[in-house]
């Protein structure tokens, strides 16, 4: 990769700047690879690079008349390096120079993002340490179920977290793929050697096959990519905004001073950042269906996926980049309440250990939907009295005969958790 490639600001990417460097790169790279071969006399690309400039202004006024952004692009290097610049682009097709650019820029996005995830990775780790042994309660269906830790949400974070960074590391490698091969790809004015040379330099692969264009299916894994991290963000981002549900507040986005929540009413703290999170995961969603359509294009090529390509990779890899970004220092600074954990672990006076119950009288020789119709009885009776499901359970007799107060209270331990909770943290290498 050429040194001024390496990990610039996202935006800055996809400016015109960047990409007229990289096209001139390509086009004085594919130059001296044809110097070598001697169809190019020596020198011809140094000359070149030596007068070349990029006057993006200039390339805009020249495309109004040409309505080409390639032939603008040679036209104004041409102005600046002169006689030399009949030897550019010799033998090449504008995809040759477009696509080619589009990988650098792809790659030299997907290592931010990539770092980004690692740097997420590093935060939710931390926090699923810190929280290891915290109990909450785990709920399905949005209803309270049975006792977890909250360690244990960021573990599963965090395990999405490196699949997410081999996902991104293989599209990086599958979109890394360049192309100098003619107008359909038969090499017929400019031999393969010439690619080789050009994408090596670049730290790309050539293309085994390609027409006029590379194949889109790569740049459809890569989309598709983007959108699968985002939605990972958004599922971390939902449960915060869950949680920090006035009725629920277990966790709450961090508040900084002199920040205000509503115009309206002061009181006012929003899970502003989740929500944000939530609503560029759609955008990523939206764009990478964009982006499968882009697939199907026809014979050797067309350009409908050029107008589409301009929009949603700039748009995903800076919407992703922003999004890891915050919720990074979202998981970083989050506020966790264990005391109104415990709280809302006790709404339910203890229900939340039927299963145990269940369990326990199951291996007593009673079969299971006998055991089940018995500890439903106390658990409806705790329901609707609002009463401990200890004590529903001690008072049904039927229950009793088959279990005793001390093996009963036993169960309403959570010590049997925290094992498990050392297996997963194992199994996940959380150290």
């Amino acid at each position: 990769m050429i040194a001024r490639y390496t990990r610039p600001e996202m935006g800055k990417i996809w400016d015109e700047e960047n990409k007229y460097k990289i096209w001139l790169d390509i086009e004085l790279l594919a130059t001296e690879a044809q110097e070598m071969l001697g169809t190019v006399p020596a020198g011809t690309a140094a000359l070149v690079r030596s007068k070349a400039k990029i006057n993006v202004d200039r390339i805009n006024e020249i495309e109004l008349t040409t309505k080409h952004d390639v032939i603008a692009f040679l036209t104004s290097i041409e102005e600046y390096a002169g006689e030399p610049t009949r030897f550019v682009h010799l033998g090449m097709t504008s995809s040759d120079v477009l696509d080619t650019c589009f990988a650098v820029q792809c790659k030299q996005a997907g290592e931010i993002i990539l770092q980004d995830l690692y740097d997420l990775s590093n935060a939710l780790k931390k926090r699923a340490i810190e929280h290891k042994y915290t109990v909450c309660v785990g709920r399905s269906h949005g209803i309270h179920a049975e006792a977890t830790t909250f360690g244990l949400k960021f573990a599963l974070w965090y395990d999405e977290c490196q699949r997410n960074i081999e996902r991104m590391k293989n599209s990086i490698d599958a979109i890394s793929v360049g192309m100098i091969s003619g107008a359909v790809g038969t090499y017929e004015h400019i031999p393969p050697s010439v690619e080789e040379f050009v994408c090596e330099k670049l730290g790309l692969k050539p293309a085994n096959v390609s027409t006029q264009v590379i194949q889109r299916d790569i740049h459809s894994q890569y989309i598709t990519t983007i959108a699968i991290i985002g939605s990972s963000l958004e599922k971390i981002a939902t449960e915060i905004r869950h949680l920090q549900r006035t009725e629920v507040l277990e966790a709450e986005e961090y508040f900084s001073k002199g920040q205000k929540g509503s115009s309206a009413m002061p009181h006012k703290r929003n899970p502003i950042a989740s929500e944000n999170i939530c609503g560029q995961a759609r955008i990523m969603r939206g764009n990478a269906s964009a982006g499968l359509e882009n697939n199907a294009l026809w014979h050797e090529r067309d350009i409908s996926h050029s107008s589409v390509e301009r929009v949603i990779f700039p748009d995903s890899t800076i919407s992703l980049d922003y999004s890891l970004n915050r919720i990074t220092r979202l998981v970083e600074n989050l506020l966790v309440y264990p005391e109104k954990m415990l709280y809302n672990l006790n709404l339910t006076h203890g229900l939340i250990h039927s299963q145990k119950v269940l369990l326990f009288l199951a291996k007593k020789e009673l079969k299971r939907q006998e055991a089940y119709v018995l500890v439903q009885k106390s658990a409806m009776r705790t329901w609707e009295e609002k009463i401990p499901f200890l004590q529903s359970l001690k008072e049904n007799k039927e229950l009793m005969k088959h279990i005793s107060v001390e093996e009963l209270e036993n169960l309403f331990s959570y010590e049997q958790i925290f094992k498990s909770v050392d297996y997963i943290f194992n199994r996940t290498r959380i150290q």
